[in-house]
Formats: C-alpha cells, sequence, structure tokens
C-alpha cells in the first residue's frame, strides 16, 4: 500500500513543484502562485468549504505543470486564447494522473483552457468548476503580467476587469464570474499579487504541523514527475535523466553503495537538470559554442536545481548530490567551487555519469562519441583535475554496460 505524504508534507511538495514551475517563467516568475492565490480568494467569495478553497489553490499552483517551454510560457501570458492551448492541458492531466497525492487535480488541468460552455455534459459539477475558476483567473493573470514588473497593477485593474467581462458569454460560468468582480473590487486583491504578498500568503497556507520527510515510497514517483517536466524542454534532454540515473546507480553499485543511498542516488539523477527549466530554449536548443552571456545563463541551473530540492523534506542527501553535479574535484567547477575533500562520493558519481551519458547520446547536430573516444576524453578530464580518476577507471572497466545503461536506445560498438 503507497504511504502518502502528511497534510503538511503534501502542501511543501506543491511549493516545490510550483518553485519549479516558476523557473521556465524566466523573469515572469510566480504566474502559478498568484493564479492559486485568486482562485482561492474567489472561492472564499463563493462560500466553498476550507478544504476545497486549498484544493483550489494547489491547482492554481500547479496548473501549468505541462509547461516546460520557455516560448510556451512566453504565449500562455500574452495571449487570450489560440489554437494549441489544449496541448500542455493535456501534458498537465497525463503527468498528475501518474502521482496519487495529486491525482484529483488532473481533470481540472486538462479543462483549464476550456471554455464554459465547451465542457464535457458529464464532467462533475465541481471538477468543472475548478476548471472553469482556473481558466479565469489564469487569463487574469494574463493581461496582468504586462503590469508586475513595472509596479502599475493597480493602475489597470479596471481594464482588467472589463476585459474579463468582454469575453465572459464565451468562456466563464456566470457565478464565477461574479466572485472574481466582487473579489477583485479590493485593492487588498491586487496588493496580495506583489512578491511580499505572496510570500505572506504562501506562508499562511502552510500547517501548523511540522512537515514530516516524504515517505520513500513517494520520492522516486515524484521525481519521475519533475524529471519528465525537465525532459519534456528540450529534444537534446529528452533521455537524459533516464540515462543518467541508470548509469549513475550501476557505478554507484560498482563501488559499494549500498540500500537506501541507492535509491537516493536514482532520485538525484532524475531530478539533477531540474535548474534547467530556467534556461531559455534558445540557448538550451542552440547548435553550437555557448558565448560568455549564455555560459552564464546556463551555469546556473544547477543552484536552481538545490534550491528547489533543498525545500521538500527527505531531500536533505538527494539536494547536494544533484546540485554538485558541475562541481570539479580540483574546485574549478560550479556553482559552489567545492573540491574533492567536501564532494559526497555520491555526487561526484552523478559527475562522472552524466559526463559521459552526454559525451555518447546522438543529438541533433552531432553524433555520440564512440566508447575509444568517450574514454580517451573522460581520462582527459580526469588528467585536467575535472574528473574523479577513480570512479572513471570503475566505469571504463565495464565499457558495455556502462554504454547500454547511459544509452539504452543505441547498440554498443
Amino acid at each position: 500500500m503507497t504511504d502518502l505524504p502528511t497534510a503538511a508534507c503534501a502542501r511543501h511538495i506543491v511549493y516545490a513543484l510550483s518553485d519549479t514551475l516558476d523557473l521556465v517563467g524566466i523573469d515572469d516568475i510566480a504566474h502559478g502562485k498568484r493564479v492559486g492565490i485568486m482562485a482561492a480568494e474567489c472561492a472564499r467569495h463563493l462560500g466553498w468549504p476550507e478544504q476545497r478553497i486549498a484544493r483550489v489553490f494547489d491547482l492554481g499552483l500547479l496548473h501549468d505543470i505541462g509547461v516546460s517551454s520557455t516560448a510556451t510560457h512566453r504565449q500562455l501570458v500574452s495571449e487570450f486564447d489560440w489554437s494549441s492551448s489544449q496541448q500542455h492541458c493535456q501534458i498537465g492531466y497525463r503527468l498528475l494522473r501518474e502521482y496519487p497525492p495529486l491525482a484529483d487535480l488532473a481533470e481540472p488541468v486538462l479543462y483549464h483552457h476550456t471554455h464554459w460552455p465547451a465542457l464535457p455534459a458529464g464532467l462533475p459539477r465541481a471538477t468543472a468548476e475548478a476548471a472553469n475558476l482556473i481558466y479565469l483567473v489564469d487569463r487574469v493573470d494574463a493581461l496582468a503580467a504586462p503590469f508586475h514588473a513595472a509596479g502599475t497593477l493597480l493602475r489597470h485593474t479596471t481594464s482588467i476587469r472589463e476585459q474579463i467581462c468582454a469575453h465572459a458569454a464565451a468562456c466563464f460560468a456566470p457565478d464565477l464570474l461574479a466572485a472574481f468582480l466582487a473579489a477583485s473590487r479590493s485593492e487588498a486583491f491586487w496588493l496580495t499579487l506583489e512578491p511580499r504578498g505572496i510570500r505572506v500568503y504562501l506562508g499562511s497556507m502552510l500547517p501548523a504541523t511540522a512537515a514530516e520527510p516524504v515517505p520513500a515510497s513517494e520520492l522516486k514517483p515524484l521525481a519521475r514527475i519533475l524529471s519528465r517536466i525537465v525532459d519534456a524542454k528540450s529534444p537534446f534532454t529528452a533521455e537524459h535523466s533516464q540515462g543518467v540515473t541508470a548509469l549513475a546507480r550501476l557505478l554507484a553499485e560498482q563501488c559499494g553503495v549500498t540500500g537506501a543511498n541507492l535509491d537516493k542516488i536514482e532520485i538525484a539523477g532524475l531530478l539533477h537538470d531540474i535548474g534547467k527549466l530556467r534556461v531559455p530554449d534558445e540557448i538550451l536548443d542552440k547548435p553550437g559554442q555557448l558565448d560568455h552571456d549564455e555560459r552564464q545563463v546556463m551555469n546556473a541551473h544547477s543552484f536552481e536545481t538545490w534550491q528547489i530540492l533543498r525545500q521538500i523534506p527527505g531531500c536533505e542527501d538527494i539536494a547536494p548530490w544533484a546540485a554538485y553535479h558541475h562541481e570539479e574535484p580540483g574546485g574549478h567547477g560550479y556553482p559552489f567551487h567545492l573540491d574533492a575533500n567536501t564532494l559526497p562520493l555520491e555526487a561526484r558519481i552523478l559527475r562522472v555519469a552524466d559526463i559521459f551519458q552526454a559525451m555518447t547520446q546522438n543529438r541533433p547536430y552531432r553524433r555520440g562519441l564512440d566508447l575509444a573516444a568517450a574514454a580517451a576524453f573522460m581520462r582527459e578530464l580526469v588528467a585536467a583535475g575535472r574528473l574523479d580518476g577513480e570512479l572513471v577507471e570503475r566505469l571504463l572497466d565495464i565499457p558495455l554496460a556502462a554504454l547500454a545503461a547511459a544509452q539504452p536506445t543505441l547498440q554498443p560498438g
């Protein structure tokens, strides 16, 4: 039987997922949090019970869980409606339905860009209302997005309300629209959407009890959701997390790692590149050398990984292992500039697995290295103080098994 996280732990999971989705916005962060806050405030005006209010708040935070691309995010906040809006809804639906603690949010996510009159007739009323309320306040935030950074939102609230009303008959349930208009009459409604207001609101929604660690049975399914969000961002990363995970476990076994740490290193492998969600598509997909400024943006991704994972109770070991995968034994890596004396074995294993997988993987702009070329490249990095030499030799002692783990779709040769 699957252990379910406690209420406090579940909310921390939702917050960590929300922060992960915020990365996709690059500069326009907190879209999901603003949607969740507005949805909860409208639900209060509707007189919904607290448990239902809390769940629509979670739904708002996670409604765009199917969005990995910065280009898609820009479209979400710049266009009121567009022909391909359902694509990210379907992706989000598939992700959430596979994770039992959040599976009840899957159907509302599927329909959160569907017009009220077009919702399926057999859809439960509560599901239809939750989906349409998220659609309404999501479009409110799209209209408000240009004014958040400039701090001029209050000057434009009347216009935003009028634009929402103009779409009312085609898009929104009348009682949900009425609740939004009632809630948004006050300046407080809009001021709560500022960064400080968001921080206070999120704190108020945390249960009073301390968060216990995420049950071990739930960590790996959660990690799979997060890794699929990352891998969907770019064709270059589509198989990367899975290959790093399998190879890291294989190498860890070769090094005598046992028990719970084997499962933890798998989870760290799945999650090591979460921070890449904050890298713009045009940099991540660039088919050539990055310039200095682009490299600086790319190099921030492992710190973002650290920021996300350290919030999840139960990831105290996993967070540094994942975040240190670009640290080098000679101390010249990033983002913390740690050296061999302070790097855990598991972090060094992940670094070796990450580089071997990337070098042997076929990319649209180049073929992966064969085993001989990969071995020579790895040893060059050892000589330069950039990789753990003992770990590299352990990996190269089992070259065919290593390649099969890193690239399961390739034939060794």
